[in-house]
């Protein structure tokens, strides 16, 4: 699993380096992502720039992200999706749910 993360001002940000999130990597990902939140890291943003494809095994992952940060008083903002992306979560309604931002500078901006 291809990810970075930066920490910008208070939050974390993680980019998402690969074309496809997929089964293969959710679980691996949840594992990276759960480590960050357990050294403190509880303002997280995750950009999916670059990623063309997300499976539902990937898209749990980030729901038990989300699920995880909650009891912590902690935020989760997503960022950059694209089109496809942003479809599927609108039709499995966790648009609803999850808080995100089309662009970079406004998921930064949900953290001043």
């Amino acid at each position: 699993m291809k990810i970075n993360s930066v920490k910008h001002d208070n939050c974390l940000v993680i980019y998402i380096n690969e074309n496809e999130a997929n089964f293969s990597k959710s679980d691996k990902f949840k594992e990276l992502v759960f480590q960050e939140i357990d050294q403190g890291n509880l303002n997280i943003i995750i950009s999916f720039k670059e990623v063309n494809y997300l499976d539902s095994s990937f898209l749990g992952a980030v729901v038990a992200i989300l699920k995880h940060l909650i009891p912590l008083n902690g935020k989760l903002v997503l960022t950059q999706l694209n089109p496809d992306i942003k479809n599927l979560f609108e039709l499995t309604r966790l648009d609803k749910v999850f808080n995100i931002e089309y662009d970079f500078s406004e998921a930064l901006n949900v953290f001043k």
